[in-house]
């Protein structure tokens, strides 16, 4: 399929600006926008800027398996990994003895990865197994059994991000501008779907564009409907200050990551310690208009991001209590700093990277639950395959946008994810913070 010269990618995090990368490439006389809310990229309140995060070839499913070996190979073998931005220290998956859906999850991941990386991954049947890999964990520890790949590592996303903006400023082919998009734009054709022709800018200015590419993550549901699809869900990370003696001991450990609880730990790097949670995650519903064609005045509830808020009371507990079971000498040592990270969770955690079945010239690539950010240095040539009908079938059939359903509330929607989540399913953002608030207020008295 023939892609037209005039391309607009709206979102510059992983799928925006690898997109933009790869189109660049492989159609260098295209006129390329790339447009991003944020004054600056990296955007600091974007899903893939942080501190950390896991590059694993780790999952039952064997196509993400497949596409996680070849980004690693880029992490490891091209500028993608240099200068600090991969560290290769292995990954630690393990499971308690009350939870089967994670051992078997653990299970057919570690037969997905062993394929990949042979004698990198060994099976660790026991707990005593599991801290022979990291003795500093202690017998405090709550698990079963696991694995450990040491073909696994941990990227630092900001600096990836900021390297893949140096790779477009460099080559010079994609236009940049930094402006808020309000909706997008389309031409009612009789008889025809609509068509895309560009978007609405906040200041009421437009910018055209043969193909709209929305690569807006968690934003995406205020711009097209996804109920159904996708639902925007805030994930706790948290960050403890530690000494030059702990940073020593325990920067060159494996990632452990606790499949039953979604609770991970990634090494710390410049005496920061980083504690996350994998799960359902809160949700924040907001009205907004129903997009589309024309401005109907008709309004649907979605969750999209709220930033600059804390984790809540609810979310630094769960971190006391795996901090208890993992590194119990930090489990009363106050958090330097918590946030809240916004994923795009579909319904089994496999990504959007399609046309929109309802209109013409309109591309989604988002959706990407939590695991996107490993592909960083693939996805996009991933993203311009599907543009252009090429994109291998295993892929297609996780991703492809194929039919127009009855759009529901995202409430009577169950999104299961891939089976590596856990938690409570219907944790709203607002009430977990009144009750944050009303805790603190009770101690206060």
């Amino acid at each position: 399929m023939a892609l037209p010269s005039k391309i607009l990618i709206v979102g510059g995090g992983i799928f925006g600006l690898s997109t933009a990368i790869s189109l660049s490439k492989r159609h260098p006389n295209a006129q390329i926008t790339l447009i991003e809310s944020a004054p600056t990229i990296p955007n600091p309140h974007g899903s893939s800027v942080d501190t950390s995060r896991i590059v694993r070839a780790d999952y039952a499913n064997s196509a993400y398996s497949k596409l996680g070996a070849a980004a690693i190979q880029k992490w490891r073998s091209t500028p993608w990994g240099e200068e600090g931005r991969y560290t290769q220290n292995g990954l630690l998956l393990v499971y308690p003895g009350d939870s089967a859906s994670a051992k078997e999850y653990a299970r057919k991941s570690y037969a997905n990865v062993r394929e990949i990386e042979g004698d990198n991954v060994v099976f660790l049947p026991t707990k005593k197994d599991v801290l022979g890999v990291v003795p500093p964990y202690g017998e405090t520890l709550d698990v079963a059994g696991g694995y450990v790949n040491w073909g696994s590592g941990w990227s630092d996303a900001e600096a990836s991000v900021a390297f893949a903006k140096k790779l477009l400023d460099e080559e010079g082919k994609v236009v940049l501008r930094h402006a808020d998009v309000k909706r997008v734009l389309f031409d009612e054709l009789k008889d025809k779907k609509p068509r895309a022709i560009g978007v609405e800018l906040e200041d009421a200015s437009n910018v055209l564009a043969d193909l709209v590419v929305l690569a807006t993550g968690a934003w995406t549901p205020r711009l097209v409907d996804l109920r159904g699809k996708a639902v925007a869900t805030g994930q706790a990370i948290a960050y403890i200050k530690i000494s030059d003696a702990e940073q020593r001991e325990l920067e060159n450990l494996p990632t452990i990551l606790n499949f039953a609880t979604g609770i991970f730990i990634i090494p710390p790097r410049d005496n920061l310690l980083k504690i996350a949670r994998h799960a359902y995650g809160y949700r924040n519903p907001v009205t907004v208009p129903v997009p589309g064609t024309v401005q109907s005045g008709e309004t649907m509830q979605v969750s999209l991001p709220e930033n600059g808020v804390p984790v809540p009371l609810e979310g630094e507990e769960a971190f006391r209590v795996a901090l208890r079971q993992l590194l119990p000498r930090f489990v009363d040592r106050p958090f330097a700093d918590t946030r809240i990270c916004w994923y795009t969770d579909t319904p089994n955690g496999d990504f959007i990277v399609s046309y929109h079945p309802a209109y013409e010239g309109l591309f989604l690539a988002t959706g990407g639950s939590g695991h996107a950010y490993k592909f960083f240095p693939v996805i996009g040539d991933k993203v311009v395959d599907a543009m252009e009908g090429k994109l291998e079938p295993e892929l297609r059939e996780l991703w492809e946008w194929t039919t127009m359903t009855t759009p529901s509330s995202e409430t009577e929607i169950m999104f299961d994810g891939d089976g590596s989540r856990s938690g409570a399913r219907d944790s709203i953002l607002k009430d977990e913070l009144a009750k944050s608030r009303k805790a603190t207020r009770g101690s206060v008295l």
